[in-house]
């Protein structure tokens, strides 16, 4: 069964995004397609990027990088709660998508965005732009209002939505694993 793995994007304490990670991975259990881990950014805590080799070398000198690269090696979808800090992503999520390359490559990623004003969307694109360069595959956003999560919860559109991304993410992820499985490392192509 392929691998869901749901990244938190926050490390302040009082956060929204533990208990939305919670929902999340509940509803991508229930969901059926995938096994599914959650990393919470705050418990890996990646140092600010100290990698003195680019990451597309796949050389990592440091323990905590070997760590988090096969945490998401191993995941064949993502799903990334994309809080917005200041219309953008936080650091925390930009330092840990940075750290890595081939790891992130030809596997489908989905956005659960959330915020104030955008419901998150500017993050979400933003992250997405940033996935685009890591050759993954982007396949959909669901943004969650704050304020409205605060006034009333979650409601049931936002558990169809969800489950709509989890289906996609479910098709690209079995697709892009086969051409995951039929390229050659680089070293060979040459």
């Amino acid at each position: 069964m392929p691998r869901l793995l749901i990244i938190t994007s926050t490390t302040r304490p009082g956060r929204a995004g533990t208990d939305i990670a919670a929902w999340a991975r509940d509803l991508a259990h229930a969901h059926g397609a995938f096994d599914v881990e959650v990393a919470d950014l705050a418990e890996i805590d990646l140092p600010f990027l100290d990698e003195p080799e680019h990451a597309g070398s796949g050389v990592y000198a440091h323990d905590h990088t070997r760590a988090w690269s096969a945490i998401v090696d191993r995941a064949d979808a993502f799903l990334i709660l994309t809080a917005e800090y200041n219309r953008g992503i936080t650091a925390p999520l930009k330092n840990a998508m940075d750290y890595l390359y081939r790891e992130w490559n030809d596997k489908p990623v989905g956005f659960l965005a959330y915020g104030m004003s955008s419901s998150g969307l500017r993050a979400a694109e933003m992250a997405s732009q940033i996935a685009v360069a890591l050759a993954m595959v982007p396949v959909g956003v669901v943004p969650l209002s704050l304020r409205q999560l605060r006034d009333t919860g979650l409601a049931p559109h936002h558990e169809d939505s969800l489950r709509e991304l989890l289906d996609g993410l479910a098709r690209y992820s079995g697709v892009l694993a086969a051409l995951r499985a039929d390229s050659q490392p680089l070293e060979q192509v040459a």
